[in-house]
């Protein structure tokens, strides 16, 4: 007993003259940068002064990075300007540039090393042509208000992304701008992490995720990205008030997406005519619209979500059946829903559905309730999704008969989205 004693107080002495000898070390550009950071000890606090630090720099202490103004650390255009292996190292108030670009090596601003885990990475400002933050298999990761800028005469599909993790838990990633990047934040098998505050703009896809479980993506907002939301081939995902504004493509894509919960989302603007030329001039492809694509997604929770002035409010495909939908408001959208498939689908829940600005049914004893139920699309409708060309013919006395046959013969009319039970106002005027 006496031994085991005897060797924690050595263990603690050991602890307490680390913590004793950790110091404050201001470091000039005209040092061996890489030789301080090896010479450092445990819990030193290591401060740049101003000037610029060429080179590719690895952290192999628990320390702290910072710098004074004016101080850059540039990556001299190869390889990752500063890499992580240890754990608990905190880096903030670094201005990162000019690393590499090689998308195979995964270059970055910092890449974080499986066994960097607790790394706190705060306030830093990143601009260049990889990935600027690239976390490998590390665990319980903080990114916070960080900057990362890519480089826009560089095409979308060379560069790299603005935060990208792979096989983590436990990340927070919280209050960070990308823009100019391939992807904003990049997720793949990585379960158990929340995205919080982050603003993406300029991009291809502000949050993309592949395979991941049990995340929180909430009060992100994308804006002028082709896809705002790319979720795909994931579970248990928690979608909250996020807003999706100006995007081109999709607003928020749900792709093999299960047992999830969208709720109080905002997609606005998706391809208005301004956002699809610019976008079909610079990419040179032709923008879909959709405020919300779902595809092949079942289980999932769509409930309170804000879908306005978009060309299609919400596509629904192959397969995307056992939602449930209900509170959403459609406001303003060209086409309100476009559905194919052989079943019908009622939006509504415990008697509460869906607003729909272009409703056109009574309320007789006012309860907030619409008497006869929304029926966004008919046999027309698909019959124009599945021959295009017929849109010649959209106006015509012959497709007039048709739609008029299918009013008074309902046994002729084909699957589609029903909602029983339509709001007679907007839920969401006061919380969006």
């Amino acid at each position: 007993m006496s031994r085991l004693l005897g060797l924690a107080v050595i263990l603690l002495s050991s602890s307490l003259m680390n913590i004793a000898y950790a110091t404050v070390v201001l470091i000039s550009p005209e040092q061996n940068l890489q030789q301080q950071l090896d010479d450092a000890k445990t819990g030193d606090h290591l401060i740049l002064s101003a000037g610029i630090y060429s080179g590719n720099f690895i952290i192999n202490k628990s320390i702290e990075l910072s710098t004074e103004q004016g101080a850059i650390i540039d990556g001299q255009g190869q390889g990752h300007a500063l890499e992580i292996k240890a754990v608990n190292v905190k880096i903030h108030n670094l201005k990162i540039q000019n690393w590499g670009h090689n998308l195979t090596n995964l270059d970055a601003g910092i890449f974080v090393n499986k066994t960097a885990e607790n790394t706190q990475i705060r306030n830093n400002h990143f601009k260049g042509d990889g990935s600027g933050l690239w976390i490998d298999s590390a665990q319980n990761i903080q990114i916070i208000n960080n900057k990362i800028e890519g480089n826009d005469t560089m095409r979308s599909s060379d560069r790299g992304n603005g935060i990208h993790l792979s096989h983590v838990s436990g990340a927070l990633v919280k209050g960070n701008e990308v823009w100019h990047t391939r992807d904003g934040i990049y997720i793949e098998t990585s379960n158990g992490n929340e995205l919080n505050g982050n603003y993406m703009h300029d991009l291809r896809y502000g949050i993309h995720y592949m395979y991941s479980y049990t995340n929180l993506i909430t009060k992100n907002h994308t804006e002028n990205t082709r896809t705002g939301y790319a979720l795909m081939q994931s579970k248990f995902l928690t979608v909250t008030d996020n807003r999706s504004e100006n995007d081109v493509n999709y607003g928020m894509l749900l792709n093999f997406i299960t047992k999830s919960t969208i709720e109080n989302n905002t997609i606005i603007g998706v391809q208005n005519m301004r956002n699809a030329q610019m976008v079909h001039s610079k990419q040179g492809y032709k923008p879909e619209g959709k405020a919300l694509f779902i595809y092949n997604s079942l289980f999932n929770k769509i409930h309170n979500n804000m879908v306005a002035d978009s060309d299609i409010g919400i596509h629904l495909t192959a397969g995307s059946e056992d939602n449930t939908f209900t509170g959403n408001a459609f406001i303003g959208n060209n086409k309100q829903v476009k559905y194919v498939s052989n079943r019908t689908q009622d939006w509504s829940l415990d008697k509460q559905g869906n607003y729909w600005s272009d409703y056109l049914g009574w309320d007789m004893n006012d309860d907030g309730i619409g008497d006869v139920a929304y029926e966004p699309n008919d046999g027309i409708d698909r019959l124009l999704w599945k021959y295009p060309t017929a849109k010649l013919l959209f106006n015509s006395p012959a497709i007039e008969v048709l739609r008029w046959v299918q009013r008074q013969f309902p046994v002729l009319k084909s699957p589609g989205i029903m909602d029983r039970h339509p709001l007679m106002k907007n839920p969401l005027e006061q919380t969006h």
